[in-house]
């Protein structure tokens, strides 16, 4: 089992998701890194109990569309150049997407949520192939084009199952969305988040 960890970025500071509920998640509060949400300690304390190889970024102003954390993922990217970094920043053009992926060691994540069409997934995909899916569901419903659930075809090889409203909760990956998602692209890499 391969375990990634994740950092929720908004203004800046590391955040506290839970359920997908944006307008209330509040700094973290964690032993990782006591009395701090800055995200350099935060990603510090993950590698001081394990060396983790890959940290997934979800930067929440990006996706909301009020502006991006990116300062604050190049000092990840400068504090920790031996992590492979998966950031979700809101992108969903190919142009936005390549500008990220020419980060160094940055592998772009596109949401389904911020996706306006599967020819655009397509058009991303072809322009930058290590792309990574996040199928952001809501209960049973995908959130982003209606037809992207039925075309696995659009997919790239790496998917991650996004349960939004788990998120945070304790509740773990919805483990129904996981095996259709494995159905539907067999020998896709699927992530449980």
């Amino acid at each position: 089992m391969r375990v990634i960890p994740v950092i929720d970025l908004k203004g800046g500071a590391v955040v506290h998701a839970r359920g997908g509920v944006r307008a209330a998640y509040r700094a973290i509060e964690t032993p990782l890194a006591p009395g701090s949400s800055d995200p350099i300690a935060v990603v510090g304390g993950y590698l001081n109990v394990f060396p983790f190889e890959t940290v997934y970024i979800a930067d929440l102003d990006g996706i909301a569309g009020i502006g991006r954390n990116h300062d604050t993922i190049c000092a990840l990217r400068v504090e920790f150049p031996a992590i492979t970094f998966w950031v979700d920043d809101g992108s969903a053009s190919p142009a936005s997407v390549a500008a990220l992926a020419r980060m160094s060691n940055v592998r772009p994540v596109v949401g389904s949520e911020t996706l306006r069409s599967i020819e655009i997934l397509a058009a991303i995909c072809e322009e930058v192939p290590r792309t990574i899916l996040s199928l952001d569901g809501k209960g049973s419903v995908v959130l982003g084009p209606e037809a992207l659930p039925h075309a696995p075809d659009s997919w790239p090889d790496t998917v991650i199952a996004m349960a939004l409203a788990n998120v945070g909760t304790g509740a773990g990956p919805d483990l129904v969305q996981l095996r259709q998602i494995k159905a539907a692209k067999p020998g896709a890499k699927i992530i449980a988040a």
